[in-house]
């Protein structure tokens, strides 16, 4: 996929529109990000926060209109989110909808996504620019979202199609003969998690929870506390001046083995410092890498750190992340 275009099914994740007058004013309330400044087809990474500034869920808002809004989000956390959403926007002059069984989701990813998908729509693919979206026609099917997002830290779309089951196979059957010439891999979850580690994209349960503020999850830049009150921000403004315990970082194994996730980490004396929240052989990289909750202390890019991997405590370092990002286009020569 890193090279050529993987498909995947995503048809589990949640959706929930916000719509009506107030929907700007809820979204901006419910989530840590600044929705005002979206455009119509437009989205961002955000979050959703419990007042102690942890996490509900992480999720992408998509503004499809002047009062209508998308928030796409995980699939284990799917009840659990519309219930949050529809409880803290009921002040607001809006309604909230948990639409996810209306579509199935069909992610194409790679470098060749864009030839892939351009086969089969009338849109021009190329003017979709990254964390934007249109309506066109795909595969016979009019208005059609087409999504220029995914989680796999390379280029791709997300096409969002009617949930019957004959659509949604004959999409997919015609997604993959079109990304034959070029290699078109069907792809799973387990490919999912190691593509969006690699990235170092966060996922619920692991680097984000109800017990991890945004912070120590390093999303910060996500995070916009100048726009004024939301979920959770008074509890952030309190743990940032209080300073933080523990922060993710990036490891790379030095030693032969592969830290997992829940594996426990080490400090040169052999003090318990931490955890790994995800871990695995990278395939693409070459290397088993992992992400961990350290001590700031112990964050510094090279330092060395051990994770105990069955009966061994496993040499890591800490390293830059991403882990892996994808090759800039090249510019045409003028």
């Amino acid at each position: 996929m890193r090279n050529g275009v993987g498909i995947f099914d995503v048809s589990h994740m949640g959706d929930i529109i916000i719509r009506g007058p107030g929907a700007l004013d809820a979204v901006q309330w419910i989530s840590m990000n600044d929705a005002s400044k979206l455009q119509d087809g437009q989205a961002h990474y955000s979050a959703l926060l419990y007042p102690e500034g942890t996490f509900v869920d992480d999720v992408i808002v998509h503004k499809m209109g002047q009062n209508d809004y998308l928030l796409v989000i995980n699939a284990g956390t799917r009840e659990k989110d519309y219930n949050w959403v529809r409880k803290n926007v009921s002040k607001f002059r809006c309604h909230a909808d948990d639409v996810g069984d209306y579509y199935t989701q069909i992610a194409i990813q790679g470098p060749k996504a864009e030839a892939t998908l351009q086969e089969l729509t009338n849109v021009n693919l190329s003017e979709i620019k990254n964390y934007w979206f249109r309506y066109g026609t795909v595969c016979g099917l009019p208005n059609t979202m087409i999504a220029r997002t995914g989680y796999t830290a390379e280029d791709g779309f997300e096409i969002y199609v009617p949930s019957d089951v004959p659509t949604s196979q004959r999409v997919w059957n015609e997604v993959t003969e079109a990304g034959k010439e070029f290699g078109v891999v069907p792809c799973g979850l387990g490919a999912r998690n190691t593509l969006r580690l690699e990235g170092k994209m966060a996922l619920y349960g692991h680097e984000i929870s109800d017990t991890i503020n945004v912070w120590e999850a390093a999303l910060d830049r996500y995070c916009k506390m100048e726009k004024g009150d939301f979920i959770g921000r008074s509890a952030l403004e309190q743990a940032k001046a209080n300073g933080l315990t523990r922060i993710l970082v990036g490891l790379e194994a030095v030693d032969r083995g592969i830290p997992r996730d829940g594996y426990k980490v080490f400090d040169r004396a052999g003090s318990e410092i931490g955890c790994v929240t995800s871990g695995s052989y990278a395939p693409f990289l070459k290397t088993s890498i992992a992400l961990a909750y350290v001590p700031p202390a112990e964050s510094e890019i090279g330092n060395e750190v051990f994770v105990q991997v069955r009966a061994e405590k496993v040499k890591c370092k800490v390293v830059p992340t991403p882990f892996y990002k994808k090759p800039k286009k090249a510019q045409p020569q003028v």
